[in-house]
């Protein structure tokens, strides 16, 4: 089978993918975290920073009121096997080759179903994400593939694990979140203080996703890319007990970025269709 020519930035090979008629799946690059303690959650201190960051970004204190921050886990040393994760979030490209294949509904939302969710972003910023013809929008073929459900992002790692023979699936939060922040615990992925620069964020973005590859310094201690800013990111993990998904990482659409620190947490239902989540997936090591 022959495959189309995989666009190269530096030494990272941006995406392959299947040419036309060729449905094999493409296997997104693997970093892999280490067995044993790192810290998760968060403090007092880093909550009220947080806060502060927000305040001084937004000019009110809308999260502090509505306490977006208290249910994070309270900072303690938390114990994980080894894993690999996708060093990117899962792209339109590699997305593409589960559409073909399965005949899967592609990425897109009708305007009654958005405008059910009672979001603020209008029915038309949806368009530049949305497909065309089971097809991603030209020039968003190495962008995250946002518009997709928690089960479409299940779905998807179910037809990589009968593709490849491995086990794929999305990470639980305690998985993501040491991915994202390393085993010291630092309040961002590359420290203890924000800097717009690292990350796809509103403070300096173009208010729109952009290619995966693109922060290569605001990576994690592990490797992980985009861990904050960019979109946020379906896990495993439910929020008490519902057909609610806990997501991470922040967006595009975040200013301040108190919400893209790696121990900041907030659940979404199950069916959303959202222009500010995609997913990246965990490979279980044997």
């Amino acid at each position: 089978m022959k495959y189309c020519i995989a666009l190269v930035i530096g030494a990272f090979v941006i995406a392959s993918f299947p040419a036309s008629g060729d449905s094999r799946a493409p296997i997104p690059e693997l970093i892999t975290v280490t067995a044993g303690t790192f810290i998760r959650g968060s403090d007092r201190a880093e909550r009220e920073a947080a806060y502060r960051l927000d305040e001084a970004a937004y000019g009110h204190s809308v999260t502090r009121k509505n306490r977006w921050y208290e249910s994070e886990f309270k900072r303690s040393l938390v114990n994980t096997k080894a894993y690999e994760i996708t060093r990117t979030l899962i792209t339109n490209a590699q997305y593409t080759a589960f559409v073909a294949a399965t005949g899967h509904r592609a990425p897109d939302v009708d305007e009654t179903t958005w405008r059910s969710y009672g979001l603020i972003h209008p029915f038309s910023r949806t368009r530049r994400h949305a497909w065309v013809d089971g097809k991603p929008p030209a020039g968003r073929e190495n962008h995250p593939a946002v518009l997709v459900s928690y089960g479409d992002a299940k779905a998807y790692a179910r037809w990589l694990s009968g593709q490849t023979g491995g086990l794929w699936r999305l990470a639980t939060e305690t998985e993501w979140e040491k991915a994202a922040r390393g085993i010291h615990g630092w309040r961002f992925p590359w420290g203890e203080e924000y800097d717009p620069n690292l990350l796809n964020s509103h403070d300096l973005g173009p208010f729109d996703t952009v290619t995966v590859h693109k922060f290569q310094n605001g990576k994690s201690p592990f490797g992980l890319l985009d861990p904050a800013g960019q979109v946020f990111e379906w896990t495993s993990t439910t929020a008490s007990g519902t057909q609610r998904f806990i997501v991470k990482g922040g967006s595009w659409d975040d200013s301040g970025c108190g919400i893209c620190r790696p121990a900041a947490r907030h659940s979404r239902p199950a069916y959303l269709k959202h222009i500010l989540i995609g997913f990246r997936l965990v490979r279980e090591t044997r």
